[in-house]
């Protein structure tokens, strides 16, 4: 191609890294490239929250008015910042590979609580201007204050450095591609299977004019079939709900043995509990309106779960908010057992919250580099309170296959294994050499008893010992939809005749919510 390629770009450091980004793969296709600024609606008004601004596309549309005249080839935009639909005369010639789609949460340190979720104090004060974030972090933190926060990463750090905020909510790949230290201070980052990003994020889009069908041929060599299929099915989900910036949408779409999964997390408004859902398909074609209708026909109803709930409690929470009757109730009672002797190990793993915290609160002795799994995200957030890493953490609703995986993680090093009294050894069978292995009993379940039960339409049985103490007085009615935490509660459901079990894709409140939405 002779002539040269003008590349539009926003002039933020974060847009100019990945337009320079671009530039260098244009480069190496044989094209001459040169970069041009562009100044958006978005980063002319700094004052307003994203919710606060009119249309869509205030990220793009004078970038996209730029090719249209011609003045540009070649636009780079952060996919998610593009409208579902490009204007007449445009089109999207390739999409990014995917970088870290998660979003992070920044802290303080000063303003660190490790026991509370996200490691925020309590009642801290934390920047986002995004309708989404928002949503989202209340769901988990109703304490919180959210502050609106603008400007580009470096500002938006600058702005928590000078205290302006006790904590801050970015994307983890702006972060990562501008490679800012965060030494400073406490980053976490967020599952984005639990806190739902933004469609496309992580993304780049590469735009062009429709019939620039030379610079196409060039263009779509960069193009990630892998990600466009999986943000396809992202986007569409927004287009159907006619959303943009301002709409509280988290999309989340991965590929994974031929199967599409996706976690929606979608609010009213930014002040509203959103719902979730979690769904999987063959096959995309289809799929985004079958997401969207599923959502749609969310009709609140009762629940009873066999655990207490506290007033924090986001399964609580996001359900009595958008309509459900929530009961709460355990029919088993934890309790204590003394330790007088820790077996050395080169790992500890819990298969609950209660084991973590009975086996820590007796002070343990353990070896300075011992290495710590778990199950699930509550487990791995309890161990945190304790000044704990997972490096090793099994987030599927079937133990066996963690087991294996787990065993082949450890390989020929020794474990040890807090555990209640009389407690399933899914994870210890699945172990070829057992004499590396330690039991350690830390708790014991007690039957609880309770007078009365209310009626629900759905019963969330959360562990095998609760299964057992509610079918020794209780009975379920034909009618009653099951949900069972994981496929041990599930086997021991099956014992008392119960087949009709839903089983969520987590073991925490977010993949019980959404277990829960789903019916």
């Amino acid at each position: 191609m002779d002539r040269k390629i003008i590349i539009g770009s926003r002039g933020s450091d974060l847009a100019l890294w990945q337009a320079n980004h671009v530039l260098r793969k244009v480069q190496k296709l044989g094209l001459t490239a040169e970069i041009k600024v562009i100044v958006t609606q978005g980063d002319q008004i700094q004052n307003l929250s994203f919710n606060k601004l009119e249309g869509k596309g205030f990220f793009t549309k004078e970038i996209e008015e730029a090719l249209l005249n011609k003045s540009i080839d070649l636009a780079v935009h952060s996919q998610k910042d593009l409208p579902t639909t490009s204007p007449e005369g445009l089109k999207i010639a390739a999409v990014s590979e995917r970088e870290d789609p998660a979003d992070i949460i920044i802290v303080r340190k000063e303003c660190v609580d490790k026991t509370l979720k996200f490691a925020v104090k309590k009642g801290g004060i934390v920047g986002t201007s995004s309708p989404r974030r928002k949503s989202q972090l209340l769901a988990f933190r109703n304490d919180v204050k959210v502050e609106d926060l603008r400007g580009n990463v470096p500002t938006r750090i600058q702005k928590l450095r000078d205290k302006k905020y006790d904590a801050i909510l970015l994307a983890a790949a702006g972060v990562e591609r501008l490679k800012i230290d965060l030494s400073e201070f406490k980053v976490t980052r967020i599952d984005p299977k639990e806190f739902i990003p933004a469609p496309a994020q992580g993304v780049l889009g590469l735009q062009i004019r429709e019939d620039d069908h030379e610079l196409f041929q060039y263009i779509n060599k960069l193009n990630s079939e892998k990600v466009q299929d999986t943000i396809g099915v992202e986007r569409k989900v927004l287009n159907l709900l006619d959303g943009g910036c301002q709409l509280p949408l988290g999309v989340y779409c991965i590929k994974e043995d031929n199967k599409f999964k996706v976690w929606t997390s979608k609010a009213d408004t930014w002040d509203k509990m959103p719902k979730r859902i979690y769904a999987e398909s063959y096959t995309d074609e289809g799929f985004a309106e079958k997401i969207v209708t599923r959502l749609n026909a969310i009709k609140p109803t009762s629940v009873l779960i066999t655990r207490d709930l506290t007033d924090d409690s986001f399964f609580k929470n996001v359900l009595e908010q958008n309509g459900y009757k929530v009961y709460g109730i355990s029919f088993i009672e934890t309790k204590k057992v003394a330790i007088t002797n820790v077996p050395t190990s080169d790992w500890v793993f819990f298969a609950s919250s209660n084991a973590v915290k009975f086996f820590f609160e007796q002070n343990p002795q353990l070896k300075p580099k011992t290495k710590f799994g778990v199950i699930g995200k509550s487990t791995e957030e309890t161990l945190r309170q304790y000044d704990r890493n997972a490096a090793f953490v099994g987030s599927i609703n079937d133990t066996k296959v963690v087991g294996k995986k787990f065993a082949k993680a450890v390989g020929s090093e020794s474990v040890l294994f807090p555990q209640a009294k009389g407690g399933l050894r899914t994870i210890q069978q699945q172990f070829e050499d057992a004499g590396r292995l330690n039991d350690l009993v830390v708790y014991e379940t007690v039957k609880k008893e309770n007078e009365a039960l209310p009626a629900a339409e759905i019963v969330v049985f959360t562990s095998p010992s609760n299964v057992a103490s509610f079918f020794e007085k209780w009975s379920l009615a034909p009618n009653q939809k099951v949900i069972a935490i994981g496929k041990s509660t599930e086997k021991k459901l099956a014992e008392f005749g119960i087949n009709r079990c839903v089983l969520p894709v987590t073991f925490d409140e977010t993949g019980l919510a959404e277990a829960v939405f789903g019916l």
